[in-house]
């Protein structure tokens, strides 16, 4: 196991090789709708801020534009701004172990020159939506509504007492299995007041039809993330790995429920069906297909390419792409209710490390790196423990790099680059027979 330390003082490239026209494409909308953004907000328009787990489809439904803390979180990692900010929390007076991941946003907050962040920087939200389970995190949602002075939604943390270890059997189509009756109708009775709350801080209404719009486009956009993930697994080599997907996966997924978010999947999956047709990769060296587990590393997206030319090791697989093919999906034909479905994405049902162990099964993969920190609730070693074990019974073995996501000033790429490559010239090539190519 590799853990952070101090990095040095030696510069290195953090910004992967942009191998697909789409990268630019979604890259360019992300910063142009942004800056449309800032101006909307100026002129009055509301502005919800909000986790990853909020259902943005009733949002969509109510013309109210979201922006995500966990995809703020990653532009600021990738600008690399992340360190600029977290000093923020640590001359305020909080810890230094304090959750970067979700404490972005409220670091931002602190800046005494906010416009200086990235694109002009974030533009003051208009309510606020609390949906993590973590308590950790709520905490830093209410640190945030206090310092922007705006009412924050917090969602109740909905007990699922359902038995179905593999939800992404059911998810889609068999959505009430997910949770319990009881469990459901209180979800429902949340969203609802989720509603009313943004209804009275916002001046917006809800719209049933447009609700309903919005989740067909969000289906569709997933289900094009499915055949994606699907076009990967199959082909060897792998056309395309994380850092040639990744960004504009999440680009678009931060504007699920839109038709640009649907367009835009079918757009990454026709590239890369035309890379296959054509029998182009991205790695055609592939010797070995690598999982990444864990947060994506933002401010360093170049790490994953750092071991394909001398060890062919492609990093194929990470959560942002199987969790939209597997888990997003919410069909409501023959009459269901479209809230009722939406109610189910986040309440849990399944069994995590079966889904990675069919994933990988899935992939072909070869090696799993596991990004973990002990500083991250949601991520830490002790949840972790159970996952690694199951995928090393299984025959995939599992290297763990203790680092932060988002700060790369708790990065050491020496010691990660030398971690990574110890683990594939003695754990996973010669389980295959294989050695570097230099």
């Amino acid at each position: 196991m590799a853990e952070e330390k101090k990095a040095p003082a030696k510069e290195y490239d953090t910004k992967s090789r942009k191998r697909l026209e789409i990268q630019r494409v979604t890259s360019h909308y992300q910063k142009e709708w942004f800056m449309q953004l800032k101006s909307r907000v100026e002129a009055g328009e509301p502005l919800a801020w909000g986790t990853a787990t909020v259902p943005e489809e009733f949002l969509c439904a109510m013309d109210i534009p979201f922006v995500c803390n966990q995809w703020w979180t990653a532009i600021c990692a990738a600008k690399q701004m992340g360190p600029k900010f977290y000093d923020f929390l640590r001359t305020n007076g909080y810890r230094n172990d304090m959750c970067s991941y979700c404490s972005t946003a409220y670091a931002c907050a602190l800046d005494p020159e906010p416009e200086n962040g990235p694109w002009g920087g974030l533009p003051k939200p208009t309510v606020l939506l609390s949906f993590d389970p973590c308590p950790i995190a709520k905490k830093i949602d209410e640190l945030c509504a206090e310092k922007w002075g705006i009412p924050m939604f917090s969602m109740p943390t909905t007990p699922n007492r359902s038995t179905n270890k593999k939800e992404w059997e059911v998810s889609a189509d068999k959505w009430e299995e997910l949770i319990d009756p009881e469990g459901l109708e209180l979800r429902i009775q949340d969203h609802m007041r989720m509603i009313e709350f943004l209804e009275k801080h916002t001046g917006k209404k809800f719209s049933m039809e447009k609700l309903k719009e919005a989740l067909n486009y969000s289906n569709e956009q997933n289900r094009w993330y499915g055949k994606l993930r699907d076009l990967i697994a199959s082909t060897y080599p792998a056309p395309v790995t994380v850092p040639d997907t990744i960004g504009a996966v999440m680009q678009a997924q931060w504007h699920r429920g839109t038709k640009w978010g649907a367009e835009t999947a079918k757009a990454i999956y026709d590239e890369v069906k035309a890379m296959v047709d054509e029998g182009k990769s991205t790695v055609p060296n592939e010797q070995v297909r690598m999982m990444w587990l864990g947060r994506g590393l933002w401010f360093n997206m170049a790490f994953y390419q750092a071991f394909e030319e001398k060890y062919g090791a492609s990093f194929i697989w990470s959560q942002y792409l199987a969790f939209g093919a597997d888990k997003y999906v919410r069909n409501f034909d023959g009459g269901r209710d479209p809230i009722a479905a939406l109610s189910t994405r986040f309440c849990g049902g399944g069994d995590t490390g079966l889904w990675y162990l069919k994933e990988a099964k899935l992939h072909g993969i070869d090696g799993v790196v596991y990004l973990i920190s002990n500083e991250n609730c949601m991520n830490n070693g002790q949840f972790a423990e159970g996952i690694i074990e199951d995928l090393e019974k299984a025959g995939y073995p599992v290297l763990v790099l203790k680092a932060d996501p988002a700060d790369s000033k708790k990065w050491n790429q020496e010691t990660m680059n030398a971690a990574v490559s110890e683990f594939l010239e003695t754990r996973v090539l010669p389980r295959k027979g294989l050695k570097p190519y230099f």
